[in-house]
């Protein structure tokens, strides 16, 4: 028997959770937020008993192997590294940290307490992804030449999400004060990892922040000052060359993922809103000689998602994907996104 803990219990820790609790052999023995109020009604929905109000309550007093780390991205660090330190296992919700330093710091740790470490990069979950980072990585392409990769959401621009100017879950992400790294730093480590994840690190970048002035400066204490799209032309370390961008003001787009791998030999592509219900396909073309070149979609059934994949690495030994390492060079891009923007130039990643 696996037992875990789950620090944090807002509303993404419902997701960790279910998922966590539907794997067998795992078992949640405690739960632990400085939200009184959230512990509690957390504890009663999942009939967990066990709360603690700190983390140091928590890996004094508790028996248990692993820690999921759902708390807002200014803990993740901090958490982190004291999990590690107590002999845990670490499942941790991106970003990894708030910039490449403090990753840094989190991997070495990691390395050196020989425990299982893996960051949540939920799009690793669908199927349809972990089939062509596949075909990708075999070599069946040929040498990869473009990659293209956007990430759009539209909740700044219809109420599909809900309305932005009244929910504190929408309102934090726009505002630096209250730990936000924009969209950027919200969906752009999504982006930036599905992209390299394939076909290697991305050798430079040139990127443009964008922070839409016409939702309004602010709503209450919170200040619309945070990213709310990016564009970014990069240069990978195999000479391929491609766009990656994201957007919340991208009308019409629920929460789209689109990716394309273009090599000598062939392309392939994913695009999907859900990688649970619409993520299990990918499409892929290889007769590029003749003029029956077309697109054949194909179905890939469900791959481990990434909570499966920790709880297989700690019993095997063996750390899985996505791990900390992964998390770190995403949060190197994007710190490189801001440098460049702010810099209105190239920057060597």
């Amino acid at each position: 028997m696996i037992k875990l803990a789950i620090i944090g219990t807002g509303s993404h820790a419902n997701k960790h959770f279910e998922a966590f609790n539907a794997i067998d052999g795992v078992k949640i023995v405690a739960i632990c937020d400085v939200n009184e109020e959230n512990l509690r009604q957390f504890g009663d929905t999942h009939g967990v008993a066990t709360t603690y109000r700190s983390a140091d309550d928590l890996f004094a007093n508790e028996d248990f192997d692993a820690i999921s780390n759902v708390t807002p991205d200014r803990f993740h660090k901090h958490i982190g590294l004291q999990a590690l330190a107590a002999g845990k296992h670490v499942f941790s919700e991106k970003p990894l940290a708030e910039n490449y330093a403090d990753a840094r710091e989190l991997v070495l740790a990691a390395k050196q307490s020989g425990l299982i470490n893996m960051v949540n990069f939920t799009f690793r979950n669908a199927s349809g992804y972990q089939g062509m980072a596949e075909i990708v990585k075999s070599g069946e392409l040929g040498r990869i030449n473009q990659v293209d990769a956007t990430y759009n959401q539209c909740w700044l621009t219809s109420e599909y999400w809900g309305r932005f100017k009244e929910e504190s879950k929408f309102l934090w992400r726009l505002s630096e004060a209250h730990g936000s790294q924009g969209v950027l730093g919200d969906t752009g480590v999504h982006i930036f990892d599905l992209a390299t994840y394939p076909v290697g690190k991305i050798k430079s970048i040139n990127s443009n922040l964008k922070v839409f002035e016409h939702k309004g400066a602010g709503v209450g204490e919170y200040r619309f000052d945070a990213n709310d799209a990016f564009n970014s032309m990069v240069e990978f370390e195999n000479g391929a060359v491609g766009t990656i961008s994201c957007s919340r003001a991208a009308t019409g787009f629920k929460n789209t993922i689109d990716i394309r791998i273009m090599g000598d030999l062939g392309g392939i592509k994913v695009c999907f809103d859900k990688w649970f219900e619409d993520g299990l396909t990918y499409d892929i073309t290889r007769d590029i000689k003749s003029a029956n070149m077309h697109w054949e979609r194909v179905a890939v059934p469900q791959t481990p998602t990434n909570f499966e994949r920790f709880i297989t690495s700690i019993r095997t030994g063996i750390n899985d994907q996505p791990d900390f390492e992964c998390g770190a060079e995403a949060q190197k891009i994007v710190d490189a996104c801001f440098e460049s923007s702010k810099q209105r130039r190239w920057v060597d990643i």
